[in-house]
């Protein structure tokens, strides 16, 4: 007995269920329908119970998307997010996409230069069970580089291993350039320019151990 469809027809929730009419009940065949029902993604809740000779399966449907919205944006255009998220109008909500959603639209901020940049998913429940989906995001500040240090170096001092890297520690001239801003990537690329530096110099065994960047409370 299939309770709660309204969208998904009963026979679609039949086929992933692994009990059948006529057949011995089975617990382990009940829990493994369970997570079946679940792993679809098409349901926000699910409970199976037995009753008498009757299999009770009642259902709670996830919603369909309306619309996806974002509150918040100064530094970057909604239509760059929009490319970022998988979720669209019409799509089955899941808890899942949501999540993996905020973590894309996180990683685009990092990428950005806004390490402390934070979204709030948020649902609005609609009739017909539809959903708004809207992300509020805090971007937060510019991560700047505080500054560099080096360990390790005795043929060459800091501040002319500092010349030779693209980061650059931040200072008030520097508002014109994002060199200041801590990047990732442009760690990997300091990295290499400090290899061919010390290559050139005829240090033929030069590696770089590490190299890490440390976020500090503020």
């Amino acid at each position: 007995v299939i309770q709660g469809v309204k969208r998904i027809e009963s026979d679609t929730v039949r086929s992933y269920i692994l009990l059948q009419e006529g057949q011995l009940f089975d617990r382990r065949r009940m829990d493994q329908s369970l997570k079946s029902l679940y792993s679809t993604g098409l349901f926000a809740d699910v409970v199976i119970r037995k009753e008498k000779n009757s299999l009770i399966v009642q259902i709670v449907e996830n919603p369909i998307i309306n619309r996806i919205a974002f509150e918040g944006l100064k530094k970057i255009e909604e239509s760059d997010l929009l490319k970022e998220v998988v979720l669209r109008p019409r799509v089955v909500f899941t808890r899942t996409k949501v999540q993996a959603d905020v973590k894309r639209i996180l990683q685009l901020y990092r990428a950005n230069g806004r390490f402390s940049a934070s979204v709030v998913p948020k649902v609005i429940q609609l009739p017909q069970n539809r959903a708004d989906l809207v992300f509020e995001v805090s971007e937060g500040p510019l991560t700047k580089v505080e500054r560099i240090s080096f360990v390790g170096n005795k043929f060459e001092s800091d501040s002319d291993l500092r010349n030779i890297i693209r980061s650059k520690e931040t200072r008030w001239y520097r508002f014109l350039s994002s060199d200041d801003t801590y990047d990732p990537d442009r760690l990997a690329l300091d990295q290499e320019l400090l290899r061919r530096h010390y290559l050139s110099k005829g240090f033929a065994g030069f590696r770089v151990k590490s190299a890490v960047g440390e976020l500090t409370p503020d």
